[in-house]
């Protein structure tokens, strides 16, 4: 038992520290895993248009696909609570006016782009049962009826990339400047960042070559995953230095 009021507090803030980092961290890992498996575990992969010979090969899978693309879907979301878990860490840290707003930032363009992978999902599922048994003729006819929507939707997906990106130079900023983890883990986020607006926007309508970034993208969240169960983040109180060490 704790004796006295302040051993009682100091008692919580132990456990408290003890829970956030290992809380995070594994926030990350399990992200990271779940993104990346789910979507190289996929038997069959739409591409930004659906193609008539697609609902087929989902049909011949279609439980085993659907649970791979739900892990993918839920590793997405997964990344948003890891994100907003290490902005909660440094509170009370003058890093937050710059991890607050860059995990919000790529946070809202991981749920706009696990909502464009909704509509892959959705309408990969849905067509595969509602064409099972019809002719070629009638999945041809089923994807030119999705061709706006479809269009709609690569526009989140850059839209997703984009604000993802942005997100991470600003965090990468945040954990430079106030090295609440180790300067690799902000330089390799600024990359990534930096590298997912620089090809979404030069290159907008060659989507597939975003899949370096997304796998830099996973091996960087499993870094600080692992970074922040280990070290855990600095929360220091004091503005850094210019001079200070790396």
């Amino acid at each position: 038992m704790c004796a006295g009021r302040n051993s009682c507090l100091n008692c919580f803030i132990t456990v408290k520290d003890d829970f956030d980092s290992p809380l995070t961290g594994g926030a990350f890992i399990a992200a990271a895993l779940m993104w990346w498996l789910g979507w190289m575990l996929l038997p069959v992969r739409i591409g930004t248009y659906f193609d008539p010979g697609v609902f087929g090969r989902i049909h011949e899978h279609f439980h085993y696909w659907i649970w791979m693309y739900r892990i993918h879907l839920f590793g997405m979301i997964v990344t948003v609570i890891a994100l907003f878990a290490l902005a909660a860490l440094v509170a009370d840290s003058p890093s937050r006016v710059l991890i607050w707003p860059g995990a919000a930032v790529a946070s809202s363009g991981m749920i706009v782009g696990a909502l464009a992978a909704a509509f892959y999902y959705h309408h990969g599922a849905w067509g595969s049962l509602q064409l099972a048994g019809k002719t070629p003729e009638a999945a041809q006819a089923f994807v030119d009826a999705l061709r706006v929507d479809t269009e709609y939707v690569t526009c989140l997906v850059r839209f997703g990339r984009v604000f993802g990106g942005l997100g991470l130079v600003v965090l990468a900023w945040g954990v430079w400047r106030y090295r609440i983890l180790s300067r690799c883990i902000g330089l390799g986020a600024g990359i990534i960042g930096l590298s997912a607006m620089a090809l979404t926007m030069g290159l907008p309508d060659r989507l597939s070559y975003y899949q370096p970034i997304f796998h830099a993208q996973v091996l960087w969240m499993l870094a600080t995953g692992v970074a922040i169960l280990r070290r855990g983040v600095s929360t220091a109180q004091t503005q850094p230095s210019a001079s200070g060490p790396n």
